[in-house]
């Protein structure tokens, strides 16, 4: 029997209030669980972003080519921005693009007239209690998750966090054949569910365990960490190592669902941009479609009041980052570390920014469950040109915490400033 580790008990708790579990009556779109929930026989779905928790992070990557293209001008060829393409593959506008993920459920997003271009939702687990569980049949919540997303103009984006199902950092499961089955049939299972719906979404493989990986692998090299991954049909030629685990992933959605774009962020946890960079090439990161750059997953707040929700604590500050950009932390220190991890793995990948915190702005330290002060929503959304200057194609906001901000509770902030956004007519791709 697996064990949901801490933070996937937090996604799957969350996953469950906000897009439904358990089972549905019989097959089909009309399932139960999410169906049910958010009346997926015509009007318009009410159901929400999803999942919660999640740390630092990493990356694996597939072939490449996914996002690039060529435009003509006076019948002289000239590249296409990554951005660009990537964007025009999701069939929305030429801009950065604004999401919104775990804690923002979609009758808010409704109630306060939010449209997010991306909405963002966790898949945990292994095994029993696992997400292709939580409808009927099998990996039904993927296919109603992502009918109600696009229902509400957005694209789906899904986070696997499969690896923590064993417990956050117990790399144990990746060479036990039983574990790794079944992994790999719930990724098979993904990226079918996928497939069937013949529509582009984008994939966030496996954050944290990429950290975890190169933390524990001999001097950080996945290819000295086995792993069973050649016994699947998809990946016959690869490795039985780490690096070949992240190659699997991505050349398996390559086979089965085509227009699935993944990505995967990589784990700043030690080490230089440099140095992570190459250890995210040998797990096939360079191949991907695009990188997953994480800013800070708590409210500044949460980790400043005296006594700390357990979410919050493990960590040393200052944690509020300067919006002048003088005192460290600070914005344009972050899209360095972005900028020269991106320029190390090479292939010019374009960045979504992920599980971005949703605080309001405070000069108290602090604040209550739920209403910590943080400053990101403000600063990415009023600087946002700074991000499409940096490669950025997209800025999904939402809790990395079940305490965190929310649009709930953030009185307003990401709708009054996402439609300035908008208003303005967004930041231009580079």
């Amino acid at each position: 029997m697996f064990i949901f580790s801490r933070r996937c008990v937090s996604a799957l708790m969350l996953s469950v209030l906000l897009f439904g579990c358990g089972g549905g009556g019989g097959g089909g779109t009309q399932g139960g669980g999410l169906a049910g929930l958010i009346g997926l026989g015509g009007s318009s779905a009410s159901q929400g972003a999803n999942g919660v928790s999640q740390g630092g992070d990493s990356q694996s990557g597939g072939s490449t080519g996914s996002t690039g293209g060529t435009g003509s001008t006076d019948g002289v060829s000239s590249p296409v921005a990554a951005t660009t393409a990537l964007v025009t593959r999701l069939g929305k506008p030429s801009r950065v693009l604004l999401g919104l993920g775990a804690g923002n459920s979609l009758d808010q997003m409704k109630s306060q007239d939010v449209h997010p271009d991306i909405i963002d939702a966790y898949l945990v687990g292994v095994g029993a209690g696992a997400w292709p569980t939580w409808n009927s049949p099998d990996g039904a919540y993927i296919t109603y998750t992502a009918q109600a997303i696009r229902a509400y103009g957005a694209i789906p984006m899904f986070t696997l966090y499969q690896m923590a199902a064993i417990g956050e950092g117990n790399l144990s499961g990746i060479n036990d054949a039983a574990f790794m089955n079944n992994y790999w049939a719930q990724v098979r299972l993904m990226y079918q569910r996928i497939a069937a719906l013949d529509t582009p979404m984008l994939v966030n493989l496996e954050p944290d365990f990429w950290g975890f990986l190169a933390a524990q692998a001999p001097g950080g090299d996945a290819t000295k960490v086995a792993a069973a991954v050649n016994s699947q049909s998809e990946c016959g030629g690869l490795p039985n190592t780490a690096a070949g685990l992240g190659q699997c992933l991505v050349q398996m959605g390559r086979q089965i669902a085509p227009k699935a774009l993944v990505g995967f962020p990589p784990a700043f946890w030690s080490g230089t941009p440099a140095a992570i960079g190459a250890q995210m090439r040998a797990v096939g990161a360079h191949q991907a479609d695009f990188i997953v750059a994480q800013t800070s997953d708590r409210d500044a707040g949460c980790w400043e009041v005296p006594s700390p929700p357990a979410e919050c604590t493990g960590r040393s500050g200052p944690f509020y980052w300067d919006a002048s950009n003088i005192a460290s932390p600070n914005f344009h220190e972050s899209q360095r570390q972005i900028s020269d991890y991106r320029a190390a793995l090479g292939n010019g990948l374009p960045i979504l920014w992920w599980q971005t915190p949703m605080g309001v702005p405070s000069d108290t330290p602090g604040g209550t469950d739920l209403h910590y002060r943080d400053n990101h929503v403000d600063y990415m959304l009023r600087n946002a040109q700074e991000y499409g200057d940096t490669h950025t194609f997209a800025i999904v906001f939402s809790a990395g915490g079940s305490v965190q901000t929310s649009i709930s509770t953030d009185g307003g902030q990401f709708a009054r400033l996402s439609a300035q956004y908008l208003a303005r007519g967004g930041a231009t791709l580079k």
